[in-house]
């Protein structure tokens, strides 16, 4: 800390102080002016953590000390704060504050940074503090606090009457959607796709204001919104719909919502007016500049569920929630944060629309057929940085100079992707055969006004190069002409005194001095004692005053004329941040379609031929995941056939039509979750326009895919094993249709024999003759054989073994037919039972299989 300002005050370990003081009831007249005006800021963010500047630390007093201290595990102090006597205190240094606060975002929590704006050893009285940034989970813009590889997104939710409206942004890249419906499922799926940051929810309290952490609940909060995320509970008002109209009216000059689409959508405009008013009042000192509104609706995309994206796992695994190993991972090639964002989306919102999958499977068709222009591009976007986020940075005002150095870097190459792609034919490459020319013109102005490797802070100089501004070089050769004659000093005066052991110094307190040992006999008279040391004593001349005096007006003069020079550059990129965030879009999604394309090279994919109706089929497919986890050569191809075929199928001489329904058999760990897996991953890859892992494959769209594969214990909300199942089972039947895909794994097996096996074949009679949705259905009940002699859309297909005397060896090959065994005892001695309960069990089985009256009720049933 600033010791010598009056404002500070000696610290101690918190022994007397009084933690759980509220600034509410604290008698505010016995407070000093410091804390008079902390507790002030305070009144205005009483559901946030305040961070006030004191010198060299941000501090936290009363009860916000109390939480810092044990969110951070940081040691709580305590500091006199006048009359009241001692409060408590914690700190955390200016110049890490953004590691402490990333810290309290993540635990949920809103933070207020309330810093210095005039400098202290200039103050007088109090030093001029202003709240200079809110930062909550949604509104963040530091490079250090976000995920590089995801978005991050603030989402508002408005509920009338079951109807919703949604919309989201993420502020660090413009990005700015709003949608409506009328299913109050679909709005708990799109909150699990988006996995935002933050959600704002209006309630009926007008003044309230509370962000509720993950896990805190509130009888505002309706049963539809995920318990597992931040809530920020604001008041109505913002959210009305006239406010909201005016609100985006005003933001995008617009004098109508009919071009954005959500004129006649009176829940998504209102949630997208709430959310940009908590935007601008959380960004008043750098206004965020979003994308103009976009509309969309839900049904435009391929729907799954929570539960069937975990199952699938899309973006982490089921065991340990991991990124390696996850669909994602395994396709990830991108080489650009941007791609690798556009990446995620991509999967978490598959296309319906087979135009735009086959304008991306173009796109990777050309660049596998044209080598050295992938190449190129790959080695080309390696060398862009993340447009989407420094843009984001420099239109909110708080980019630095090593932003827009990296900003006219990025720029520098877009000409250069421009050539590769001039003569390509595909859509996403022909969206960068033009680059606008102010794009290009602004790297130029930024390169040759900003040195090659500014320093961070930008208000201490050194960041314009010369022949930019004549004042801002005259100013810098006067600092220069001044700095030389005190570099000059010492010599000169060692060479007027004799004396070879004078010393020119400065610091911070004296300024500068010239040094000379204490046994020196002759002082010169023009020198003035300063300061006495053990060793030396130290003097000034009224020159070297002089001149010190003029170096520091001057240097502060000069600082102040670069930093302003540099602002207006960046505003001047703020500006641009439209048509940057267009351009950034384009690039983007060719980083993720050359990821793409040299990811079908790597792992030998096939372009699947996308029709429609429902037919599905994959030729030799492949698991995209598990394949790049084993040695090459090692996975063991499968087929698939679901669907009724198209009359004009490549194979028009085959009679024999595609099932709807396969009844899956086969033992443990012989590859029957795999399999099924394999096939939702095809179909998903395949509608987001990728190549697949397969010999060829001829799919139709998939309105959802539906994965059902394990289950556990839901001890929170006090839900068995057998209950998740049956859940997720009613989930898909009640929202299943002819077009879905269903992905079944044991159902029924967690109750009793009879009552699951009459489960199981009740749900796959109704999904065969009711819903007819494509469907696997993998089980150990070999009973439902028997229905691929009832239905004639239902077909047996079983995961072969090979038996030998003393074990069986899986080869993980599907094929037409039902097994009649599991060989789970088989499996248990793999997994080490003793021999004596092995044995046991194979006797216990051979007795229930001689008297089982299973075999008999289902020929009643035929």
């Amino acid at each position: 800390m600033t010791a010598s300002h009056p404002e500070t005050q000696p610290t101690e370990p918190n022994n007397s102080a009084t933690p759980h003081i509220d600034t509410k009831l604290v008698d505010r007249t016995k407070l000093s002016k410091m804390y008079q005006h902390y507790v002030e800021v305070k009144d205005k963010y009483p559901h946030a953590v305040l961070l006030y500047r004191v010198g060299d630390f941000f501090e936290t007093f009363f009860q916000d000390a109390v939480t810092v201290s044990r969110e951070l595990e940081l040691v709580l102090t305590s500091k006199h704060g006048g009359e009241i006597g001692r409060i408590a205190m914690t700190g955390v240094p200016h110049h890490a504050w953004e590691r402490y606060t990333t810290q309290l975002v993540e635990k949920g929590y809103a933070v207020v940074i309330c810093d210095q704006v005039e400098d202290s050893s200039t103050a007088v009285g109090l030093v001029k503090r202003e709240v200079t940034r809110i930062l909550t989970p949604g509104t963040l813009l530091e490079e250090g606090m976000l995920k590089t590889s995801r978005n991050n997104y603030l989402a508002a939710v408005v509920i009338a009457a079951n109807h919703w409206g949604l919309a989201y942004a993420d502020i660090s890249t413009g990005e700015f959607l709003t949608t409506q419906d009328s299913n109050l499922e679909h709005l708990t799926q799109e909150l699990t796709r988006l996995q935002p940051a933050e959600i704002l929810v209006p309630t009926n309290a007008p003044d309230l204001c509370t962000l509720l952490r993950p896990g805190e609940t509130s009888p505002h909060l309706p049963p539809c919104l995920p318990p597992s995320f931040c809530y920020s509970l604001r008041p109505q008002t913002p959210f009305s719909q006239n406010e909201a109209r005016c609100k985006l009216l005003e933001k995008f000059k617009l004098r109508s919502l009919e071009g954005i689409g959500c004129n006649h959508l009176p829940l998504a405009l209102r949630a997208a007016g709430g959310l940009l008013e908590y935007v601008e009042d959380m960004q008043k000192v750098n206004p965020v500049a979003l994308q103009k509104l976009r509309t969309y609706t839900i049904t435009d995309y391929l729907i799954i569920d929570n539960h069937s994206r975990r199952n699938l796992e899309i973006t982490q695994t089921v065991r340990d929630s991991t990124f390696h190993g996850s669909l994602l991972w395994s396709l990830h090639r991108t080489t650009t944060a941007m791609g690798g964002r556009a990446l995620r989306r991509w999967l978490l919102q598959p296309l319906l629309d087979i135009k735009g999958i086959r304008a991306r499977q173009d796109t990777i068709a050309e660049l596998i057929a044209n080598t050295p222009l992938r190449q190129d591009l790959r080695q080309l976007l390696k060398q862009i940085y993340d447009l989407e986020r420094l843009t984001g940075r420099a239109s909110s005002g708080i980019a630095n100079a090593k932003d827009l150095v990296a900003l006219a870097d990025s720029f520098s190459q877009l000409p250069k992707l421009s050539n590769l792609v001039a003569d390509a034919s595909s859509p996403f490459l022909r969206a960068l055969q033009k680059i606008p020319p102010t794009i290009v013109e602004l790297a130029e102005k930024l390169h040759a006004h900003l040195v090659e490797s500014p320093p961070i802070n930008i208000k201490e100089g050194n960041l314009i190069r010369p022949g930019i501004n004549p004042e801002l070089d005259q100013r810098k050769t006067t600092v220069e002409s001044d700095q030389q004659w005190i570099a000059n000093l010492e010599i000169d005066e060692r060479a007027k005194t004799g004396n070879s052991t004078l010393k020119v110094g400065f610091n911070k307190t004296f300024g500068y001095y010239i040094s000379i040992s204490r046994k020196t006999a002759h002082i010169p008279d023009n020198y003035i004692r300063k300061q006495t040391l053990t060793n030396e004593e130290r003097y000034i001349t009224p020159e070297l005053k002089e001149r010190e005096a003029r170096i520091l007006t001057a240097r502060e003069d000069l600082n102040q004329l670069e930093y302003q020079i540099f602002t207006e550059l960046r505003q001047e990129v703020g500006e641009e941040s439209e048509t940057i965030r267009n351009i950034s879009r384009a690039v983007a999604a060719v980083d993720v379609l050359c990821g793409l394309a040299e990811l079908a090279i790597q792992q030998d994919y096939c372009r699947p031929e996308i029709i429609e109706g429902r037919e599905i089929t994959i030729i030799h497919g492949r698991h995209p995941v598990v394949e790049q986890t084993l040695p090459t050569g090692f996975f063991v191809p499968n087929s698939t056939q679901l669907g009724k075929q198209e009359k004009n199928h490549p194979h028009p001489d085959k009679t024999e039509e595609n099932p709807d329904l396969i009844i899956l058999t086969g033992p443990n760990a012989s590859g029957k979750s795999c399999y099924l897996r394999q096939v939702g991953l095809i179909q998903l890859m395949a509608q987001i326009g990728s190549f697949v892992p397969a010999k060829s494959a001829r799919l139709a769209l998939c309105d959802r895919i539906f994965t059902r594969v394990g289950a556990v214990d839901d001890l929170a909300t006090g839900q068995s094993t057998f209950m998740v199942e049956m859940n997720e089972t009613a989930n898909i039947l009640n929202h299943a249709t002819a077009r879905s895909l269903i992905l079944l794994d044991e159902i029924g097996r967690g109750t009793a024999t009879f009552d699951g096996l009459s489960i199981a074949w009740a749900v796959a009679e109704h999904i065969a003759t009711d819903i007819q949705a494509r469907t696997i259905f993998a089980t150990h009940y070999h009973e439902l054989n028997e229905l691929a002699s009832i239905l004639p859309n239902v077909a047996n297909y079983q995961v072969t073994v090979k038996e030998l005397p003393d074990k069986i060896i899986f080869l993980h090959q599907v094929q037409p037919g039902g097994a009649d065994k599991s060989y789970g005892i088989e499996a248990g001695r793999l997994a080490g039972l003793p021999d004596p309960v092995i044995q046991r069990a194979k006797q216990v089985m051979a007795q229930i299989e001689k008297h089982s009256k299973i075999a008999l009720g289902l020929q009643n049933i035929k």
